[in-house]
Protein backbone atom coordinates (compact mmCIF):
# COMPACT_ATOMS: atom_id res chain seq x y z
CA UNK A 1 0.00 0.00 0.00
CA UNK A 2 1.15 3.49 -0.81
CA UNK A 3 1.91 5.79 1.88
CA UNK A 4 1.72 9.77 2.35
CA UNK A 5 2.38 11.85 4.76
CA UNK A 6 -0.25 14.62 5.94
CA UNK A 7 -0.96 16.84 8.74
CA UNK A 8 -2.89 15.66 11.90
CA UNK A 9 -5.96 17.63 10.93
CA UNK A 10 -5.86 16.20 7.39
CA UNK A 11 -6.55 12.52 8.86
CA UNK A 12 -9.27 13.35 10.61
CA UNK A 13 -11.41 14.58 7.40
CA UNK A 14 -13.04 12.19 4.98
CA UNK A 15 -11.72 13.49 1.98
CA UNK A 16 -8.36 15.63 3.08
CA UNK A 17 -6.35 18.31 1.69
CA UNK A 18 -2.80 17.24 0.73
CA UNK A 19 0.29 19.22 1.08
CA UNK A 20 2.41 19.92 -2.42
CA UNK A 21 5.02 16.97 -1.33
CA UNK A 22 2.10 14.28 -1.04
CA UNK A 23 0.37 16.00 -4.05
CA UNK A 24 3.69 15.59 -6.19
CA UNK A 25 4.00 11.26 -4.50
CA UNK A 26 -0.25 11.29 -5.80
CA UNK A 27 0.85 12.48 -9.39
CA UNK A 28 3.98 9.75 -9.57
CA UNK A 29 2.32 6.67 -8.22
CA UNK A 30 -1.08 7.34 -10.01
CA UNK A 31 -3.09 5.33 -8.08
CA UNK A 32 -6.17 3.27 -9.66
CA UNK A 33 -9.95 3.32 -9.05
CA UNK A 34 -10.48 1.90 -5.64
CA UNK A 35 -6.78 1.89 -4.84
CA UNK A 36 -5.92 2.27 -1.07
CA UNK A 37 -3.75 4.44 -0.12
CA UNK A 38 -2.38 5.36 4.04
CA UNK A 39 -1.61 8.99 5.54
CA UNK A 40 0.21 8.97 8.57
CA UNK A 41 0.90 11.95 10.39
CA UNK A 42 4.44 10.98 11.42
CA UNK A 43 3.34 11.51 15.06
CA UNK A 44 1.63 7.76 15.70
CA UNK A 45 -1.54 7.94 13.84
CA UNK A 46 -2.53 6.82 10.72
CA UNK A 47 -5.60 5.81 8.43
CA UNK A 48 -6.46 4.27 5.36
CA UNK A 49 -7.93 6.15 2.45
CA UNK A 50 -9.36 5.03 -0.78
CA UNK A 51 -8.83 6.79 -4.18
CA UNK A 52 -12.34 7.41 -5.75
CA UNK A 53 -13.37 9.33 -8.46
CA UNK A 54 -9.99 11.39 -8.44
CA UNK A 55 -10.28 12.10 -4.70
CA UNK A 56 -8.81 10.17 -1.58
CA UNK A 57 -12.11 9.44 0.82
CA UNK A 58 -11.81 7.83 4.06
CA UNK A 59 -12.06 3.95 4.33
CA UNK A 60 -10.99 3.31 7.65
CA UNK A 61 -11.03 5.07 11.32
CA UNK A 62 -8.29 6.57 12.85
CA UNK A 63 -5.38 4.28 14.11
CA UNK A 64 -3.06 5.56 16.86
CA UNK A 65 0.22 3.19 17.72
CA UNK A 66 2.66 3.29 21.10
CA UNK A 67 6.02 4.51 21.28
CA UNK A 68 9.00 2.93 23.86
CA UNK A 69 8.68 5.11 26.81
CA UNK A 70 12.07 5.61 26.41
CA UNK A 71 13.61 7.60 23.11
CA UNK A 72 16.85 6.88 20.97
CA UNK A 73 19.12 9.32 19.92
CA UNK A 74 21.65 9.05 17.40
CA UNK A 75 24.54 11.40 17.93
CA UNK A 76 26.85 11.44 15.04
CA UNK A 77 29.62 13.80 13.43
CA UNK A 78 28.30 14.24 9.68
CA UNK A 79 30.08 12.21 6.80
CA UNK A 80 30.71 13.29 3.64
CA UNK A 81 28.29 13.60 0.33
CA UNK A 82 25.47 10.72 0.28
CA UNK A 83 26.97 8.67 3.00
CA UNK A 84 24.86 11.19 5.50
CA UNK A 85 21.64 11.01 3.89
CA UNK A 86 22.00 7.16 4.12
CA UNK A 87 22.84 7.65 7.94
CA UNK A 88 19.26 9.60 8.19
CA UNK A 89 17.65 6.84 5.96
CA UNK A 90 18.41 4.43 8.04
CA UNK A 91 18.25 5.81 11.59
CA UNK A 92 14.83 6.32 10.75
CA UNK A 93 14.04 3.15 9.35
CA UNK A 94 15.72 2.02 13.26
CA UNK A 95 12.75 4.15 14.77
CA UNK A 96 14.99 7.22 16.22
CA UNK A 97 13.35 9.70 17.94
CA UNK A 98 16.26 12.11 17.57
CA UNK A 99 19.09 12.49 15.26
CA UNK A 100 22.07 15.04 16.37
CA UNK A 101 24.30 16.39 13.50
CA UNK A 102 28.09 16.99 14.75
CA UNK A 103 30.66 19.12 13.56
CA UNK A 104 33.55 18.22 15.57
CA UNK A 105 37.58 19.09 15.17
CA UNK A 106 38.16 16.53 12.48
CA UNK A 107 35.02 16.77 10.52
CA UNK A 108 35.48 16.66 7.35
CA UNK A 109 32.15 18.46 5.85
CA UNK A 110 32.26 21.66 7.43
CA UNK A 111 29.17 23.95 7.88
CA UNK A 112 28.54 27.26 7.96
CA UNK A 113 26.16 28.53 10.80
CA UNK A 114 24.20 30.35 8.18
CA UNK A 115 22.96 27.00 5.86
CA UNK A 116 22.43 25.07 9.06
CA UNK A 117 19.03 25.19 9.26
CA UNK A 118 18.70 24.77 5.48
CA UNK A 119 20.94 21.59 5.97
CA UNK A 120 18.48 20.17 8.67
CA UNK A 121 15.17 21.08 6.25
CA UNK A 122 16.87 18.82 3.84
CA UNK A 123 17.80 15.83 5.80
CA UNK A 124 13.73 16.08 7.69
CA UNK A 125 12.84 15.76 4.09
CA UNK A 126 15.41 12.67 4.00
CA UNK A 127 13.61 10.87 6.79
CA UNK A 128 10.42 11.52 5.63
CA UNK A 129 10.59 9.54 2.28
CA UNK A 130 12.55 6.64 5.05
CA UNK A 131 9.35 6.82 7.18
CA UNK A 132 6.86 6.69 4.27
CA UNK A 133 8.87 3.97 2.42
CA UNK A 134 9.54 1.39 5.70
CA UNK A 135 6.13 1.81 6.84
CA UNK A 136 7.38 4.12 10.25
CA UNK A 137 4.59 5.35 11.88
CA UNK A 138 6.63 8.06 13.80
CA UNK A 139 9.27 10.53 12.56
CA UNK A 140 12.35 11.49 14.24
CA UNK A 141 13.55 14.98 15.62
CA UNK A 142 16.62 16.32 13.09
CA UNK A 143 18.16 18.61 14.68
CA UNK A 144 20.82 21.46 12.87
CA UNK A 145 24.14 20.23 13.01
CA UNK A 146 25.71 21.78 16.16
CA UNK A 147 29.44 21.71 17.34
CA UNK A 148 31.04 19.33 19.19
CA UNK A 149 31.13 21.28 22.26
CA UNK A 150 27.50 22.27 22.14
CA UNK A 151 26.59 18.34 21.90
CA UNK A 152 27.91 18.02 25.00
CA UNK A 153 24.85 19.87 26.91
CA UNK A 154 22.49 17.22 24.83
CA UNK A 155 24.73 13.95 25.61
CA UNK A 156 24.33 14.64 28.96
CA UNK A 157 20.47 14.12 28.71
CA UNK A 158 20.51 10.68 28.08
CA UNK A 159 21.80 7.50 28.82
CA UNK A 160 25.08 7.72 26.42
CA UNK A 161 27.29 4.87 25.01
CA UNK A 162 30.33 5.77 22.53
CA UNK A 163 32.61 3.85 20.60
CA UNK A 164 35.62 4.22 22.02
CA UNK A 165 39.21 2.65 21.25
CA UNK A 166 39.99 3.99 24.81
CA UNK A 167 42.98 1.79 26.64
CA UNK A 168 41.76 -0.54 28.55
CA UNK A 169 40.16 -2.22 25.84
CA UNK A 170 36.39 -1.16 26.47
CA UNK A 171 33.33 -4.18 26.87
CA UNK A 172 31.19 -4.81 23.86
CA UNK A 173 28.61 -3.03 23.10
CA UNK A 174 25.69 -5.82 23.92
CA UNK A 175 27.37 -6.86 27.32
CA UNK A 176 27.80 -3.51 28.18
CA UNK A 177 24.29 -1.97 28.25
CA UNK A 178 22.77 -5.15 29.50
CA UNK A 179 24.39 -5.26 32.71
CA UNK A 180 24.27 -1.20 33.35
CA UNK A 181 22.34 -0.20 35.59
CA UNK A 182 19.42 2.21 33.84
CA UNK A 183 17.70 5.67 34.51
CA UNK A 184 15.03 5.06 32.53
CA UNK A 185 14.06 8.65 32.51
CA UNK A 186 16.73 9.31 30.24
CA UNK A 187 16.48 8.38 26.37
CA UNK A 188 19.33 5.77 25.03
CA UNK A 189 21.84 6.76 22.80
CA UNK A 190 24.77 6.37 20.67
CA UNK A 191 27.71 9.03 20.08
CA UNK A 192 29.35 8.30 16.43
CA UNK A 193 32.87 9.75 15.76
CA UNK A 194 33.68 11.16 12.29
CA UNK A 195 36.32 9.05 9.85
CA UNK A 196 39.30 10.63 11.61
CA UNK A 197 37.82 9.74 15.00
CA UNK A 198 37.49 12.18 17.77
CA UNK A 199 40.24 14.16 18.86
CA UNK A 200 42.18 13.40 21.81
CA UNK A 201 40.51 16.21 23.70
CA UNK A 202 36.98 15.32 22.21
CA UNK A 203 37.29 11.75 23.49
CA UNK A 204 38.47 13.02 27.04
CA UNK A 205 35.27 15.05 27.39
CA UNK A 206 33.07 12.91 25.77
CA UNK A 207 34.25 9.98 28.32
CA UNK A 208 33.05 12.48 31.11
CA UNK A 209 29.63 12.00 29.95
CA UNK A 210 29.36 9.12 28.05
CA UNK A 211 30.41 5.07 28.82
CA UNK A 212 33.04 3.62 25.98
CA UNK A 213 32.32 0.49 24.55
CA UNK A 214 33.61 -1.75 21.85
CA UNK A 215 31.87 -2.18 18.42
CA UNK A 216 33.82 -5.06 17.58
CA UNK A 217 37.08 -6.28 16.03
CA UNK A 218 37.18 -4.29 12.86
CA UNK A 219 36.78 -1.25 11.97
CA UNK A 220 34.09 -0.10 10.72
CA UNK A 221 33.58 3.14 8.96
CA UNK A 222 31.67 5.97 10.32
CA UNK A 223 28.27 5.59 9.17
CA UNK A 224 28.39 1.59 9.35
CA UNK A 225 29.19 2.39 13.08
CA UNK A 226 26.06 4.77 13.45
CA UNK A 227 24.32 2.15 12.60
CA UNK A 228 26.12 -0.63 14.21
CA UNK A 229 25.21 1.53 17.08
CA UNK A 230 21.43 2.41 17.21
CA UNK A 231 21.27 -1.31 16.31
CA UNK A 232 22.12 -2.81 18.88
CA UNK A 233 20.09 0.11 21.17
CA UNK A 234 17.37 -0.71 19.04
CA UNK A 235 17.52 -4.35 19.62
CA UNK A 236 17.66 -3.89 23.54
CA UNK A 237 14.40 -1.67 23.38
CA UNK A 238 12.29 -4.03 21.49
CA UNK A 239 14.01 -6.51 24.29
CA UNK A 240 12.22 -4.77 26.94
CA UNK A 241 8.74 -4.52 25.33
CA UNK A 242 6.43 -6.67 26.09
Amino acid sequence: MHRLLADTSSLEDSSPALSRAALRHLKVIRPKEGEKIELFDGRGSWREFEWTDGRLVAAGEIRRGLRHGRGLVLFACVTKGSRWDWTVEKATELGATRIVPVISARTIVRIDAADRDAKRERWMRVAEDAARQSDAKWLPEVCAPVDFEESLALVVECECYVGALADPRPRDFLSAIASAHHDLSKPLAVFVGPEGDFSPDELAALLKVATPVSFGTTILRAETAAIYGLGVLKAYLDSETP
